[in-house]
């Protein structure tokens, strides 16, 4: 059985078009993964910073437009609470670039597939 060309040519833009919109959200993920990965050294080198410190000196946290006095240990705790978040999203944000990568050769092998296929048709 044989696939028309005009079939094929459908079948091939909506391939292509799936490959596009994979590497379009490979894009965005890896941006999003670099600012995460930021975070997450902004939110270590603090922890590191504030860790050094002497228990009783005065460690402040912005709120909005002002700054509240809080314990050192309070500070370390969220900081602790939002490098495991950032950590944990990470790896989320991992698994989905791995997730759009395999897509997107899957895309690209089908593509090529279609091609050597209708060429070897014609």
């Amino acid at each position: 059985m044989s696939i028309s060309n005009e079939a094929l040519q459908k079948l091939l833009r909506e391939v292509e078009t799936q490959a596009i919109a994979a590497q379009q959200q490979i894009s965005l993920v890896r941006t999003q993964q670099a600012s995460k990965q930021r975070e997450l050294r902004m939110a270590q080198l603090t922890r590191s910073e504030i860790s050094s410190l002497p228990a009783e000196t005065n460690v402040y946290e912005g709120v909005g437009k002002m700054f509240v006095a809080m314990p050192v240990a309070e500070i370390k705790g969220k900081l602790e609470g939002q490098i495991k978040e950032v950590e944990g999203e990470v790896d989320g944000l991992g698994k989905r670039l791995h997730y759009l990568e395999v897509s997107q050769k899957n895309s690209k092998d089908q593509i090529d597939r279609m091609l050597r296929g209708g060429v070897g048709a014609s």
